[in-house]
């Protein structure tokens, strides 16, 4: 009793939302209608630079990237069975 309460609880859900999307015009959202705005660049100061974290993080992804490998290899390796 209580599924079919929440199946016609969700289905009136998904019915509603779908009309209100629908309702809405895409007229204010023309680049016609858009404000004018400035827009502001980045700094620049020190932008050549890797950061202040170094290579510890490229260490890690070497390292996570090469178990996902392994995994990969042990899941799809051979099938053979180990018993006798």
């Amino acid at each position: 009793m209580i599924s079919k309460t929440f199946a016609a609880l969700a289905a009136v859900a998904l019915v509603a939302g779908s009309s209100a999307a629908a309702a809405q015009t895409a007229q204010p959202l023309s680049i016609a209608n858009a404000p004018a705005v400035d827009r502001a660049g980045a700094d620049l100061t020190d932008s050549g630079e890797l950061g202040s974290r170094g290579y510890g993080i490229y260490i890690i992804g070497a390292i996570a990237l090469a178990l996902i490998i392994y995994g990969a290899i042990e899941l799809l390796g051979d099938d053979e069975p180990n018993s006798p």
